[in-house]
């Protein structure tokens, strides 16, 4: 646990007087970004700090991560939390339209979701006047100086939770130790998924970090809608899916070739990690010589590949295909989140690119959990008869899910809640 430190360097210093000027900028770089669809109309404003949901009664806890992946992690935290103080609510903000979207479909009870104000004074302000967290927890490496000291400065205490910091996201920061220095002083308690973030972390200034894991594992399984998956279950009937999930085209590229190899073909379904990119993949698998259709359009799976290039259903696909190749894997992406399929049981398969989640596919590896695939391969590995690794992987993520009390006891207890 560390102390709170109210003192700030030179470089933080620097930092807070430059976000004065961010009003200047900000509406009419959010409208731009509005107009190119990067943001959700009629909330974009919340990135000024206006909120568009009322403050629900009791006190309030607020997470924050920044994209879709660190967003959907906060689940298992948010169980684990509400069950020891069912008094409490919960707020998560984050920055990305994605996460905003996937993680509507997929709220905990008693929780909503809010964009987090640019790092500007006057935003800040106005988000914490009308939230009044009783806690605010920050998830994995997305530390917005601004908002760090502003919490702090109103006496709101303040976690950091599932960091990770590999290498290359060290020697990016390295420059930068005064002003990390001076926000991890802030914070009451930090804990990293693994020793190397939590070496990382004290070399930029971070005192007594723990190593609780990754709170990846112990997310909830993504929903459902109940209609759609029964639909894409009669649509599905007497195929072979196998998935090729939040992908990236070094990954397309791998799993098309070996599509275009194998005598039979089963029915590929490719989720991009970027559902915008619907048409460009559809491009590359006419170059390969196969046919596709796409989800995103009302197609449904009559050709070699069903590009499923929708928001919010990956939950739909992982629980009705057998088996699922681990997109940005087989590129400088170095992997997606495995524990999303281990716990719908669907049975994991990688590419050799793994640094992103070298953990978590360490443990998997470890219980048999997941395999490798060898890019040629691939297709004939999807298609294999992986039921009980499937299992095992299942198992784990249960396990996962009930082990989050002793994190969310410490936490609760920096609000006097619980």
């Amino acid at each position: 646990m560390t102390t709170s430190d109210p003192r700030s360097g030179a470089q933080l210093r620097s930092y807070l007087a430059l976000t004065r000027a961010i009003p200047l900028l900000a509406p009419a770089l959010l409208k731009r970004r509005l107009a190119r669809g990067k943001d959700l109309p009629g909330r974009w404003r919340e990135k000024l700090g206006e909120p568009s949901l009322p403050r629900p009664e009791g006190p309030l806890i607020w997470l924050h991560a920044v994209g879709l992946g660190e967003t959907l992690a906060l689940r298992g935290l948010i169980a684990a939390l509400a069950d020891q103080a069912p008094q409490a609510e919960f707020l998560v903000t984050s920055t990305t339209r994605a996460s905003a979207e996937v993680m509507a479909q997929n709220l905990p009870p008693r929780t909503r979701h809010q964009f987090l104000p640019l790092d500007a004074p006057a935003y800040l302000a106005r988000f914490l006047d009308h939230w009044r967290p009783a806690l605010s927890i920050w998830a994995e490496q997305d530390l917005w100086p601004g908002a760090v000291v502003a919490t702090a400065a109103r006496g709101i205490p303040l976690a950091l939770v599932n960091a990770r910091m590999n290498a290359e996201a060290y020697a990016r920061r390295r420059r930068w130790t005064g002003l990390y220095a001076d926000l991890f002083a802030r914070f009451r308690l930090i804990t990293a998924q693994d020793d190397v973030t939590a070496r990382h972390l004290q070399a930029l200034g971070a005192k007594g970090v723990s190593v609780t894991g990754s709170l990846k594992a112990a997310a909830p399984p993504l929903a459902a809608d109940p209609a759609k998956l029964a639909e894409a279950r009669e649509m599905l009937t007497g195929l072979t899916p196998v998935l090729l999930a939040s992908s990236h085209p070094e990954d397309e590229f791998v799993a098309l070739s070996a599509l275009r190899a194998a005598h039979p073909r089963p029915l590929l379904l490719i989720a991009p990690r970027d559902p915008h990119r619907g048409q460009e993949i559809a491009s590359r698998v006419a170059e390969h010589g196969l046919t596709a259709t796409r989800r995103s359009l009302g197609q449904g799976p009559t050709a070699d590949v069903w590009i499923t290039d929708t928001f919010g259903e990956m939950g739909l696909w992982y629980r009705l295909c057998a088996a699922s190749l681990i997109g940005g894997t087989f590129g400088p992406t170095e992997g997606h989140n495995p524990w999303e399929p281990a716990a719908l049981g669907s049975a994991i398969l990688h590419g050799p690119r793994i640094a992103n989640f070298a953990g978590d596919f360490a443990a998997l590896h470890q219980a048999g959990a997941a395999q490798p695939a060898q890019p040629e391969a691939v297709i004939a590995a999807l298609t294999a008869d992986h039921s009980a690794m499937a299992a095992r992987a299942n198992a784990l993520s249960d396990a996962a899910q009930g082990a989050l009390a002793p994190l969310a006891t410490d936490l609760l207890k920096l609000a006097h809640l619980g």
